[in-house]
């Protein structure tokens, strides 16, 4: 028997503030996709298992090209592992819009293909007296 939360999958995009640029170039520091990682996978808990649920732990972590101040972002999070209380989830950011101040102040673009920028394998955990009784 196949459990139904296996293959969830929970997307969220959103805008990047020029007040997150960190570094030169506007670049946003690497724990900005991660703090997106816990807002999935708050939501992936949520639909699973009724409960906000903690983050125990990333491995895996892949920061594979920048993320500027200026970007939309669409992060997403798929259950892969569905355990008694626990579940694994692979993580993606990826930049789906990205300014071109070289273009003009506001100009923007659509970027086809969007380009990852961090992945991680996650794995979050829900507190026993709200596991469901299927487990």
């Amino acid at each position: 028997m196949t459990d139904a939360r296996l293959g969830l999958t929970v997307t969220h995009r959103r805008y990047v503030p020029y007040s997150h640029a960190h570094y030169a170039g506007n670049l946003v520091d690497g724990a900005y996709a991660l703090g997106l990682f816990g807002d999935v996978a708050t939501e992936v808990c949520i639909q699973t298992d009724g409960d906000e649920g903690l983050f125990a732990g990333y491995s895996d972590v892949r920061f594979t090209a920048p993320i500027r101040a200026g970007d939309v972002v669409q992060v997403t999070a798929q259950v892969t592992r569905v355990g008694t209380r626990s579940r694994t989830l692979e993580l993606s950011c990826a930049v789906v819009c990205r300014g071109r101040p070289d273009r003009s102040e506001s100009a923007a673009e659509v970027l086809d293909p969007p380009i990852v920028a961090v992945t991680a394998t996650g794995t979050v955990v829900v507190p026993a007296a709200r596991v469901s009784r299927e487990e």
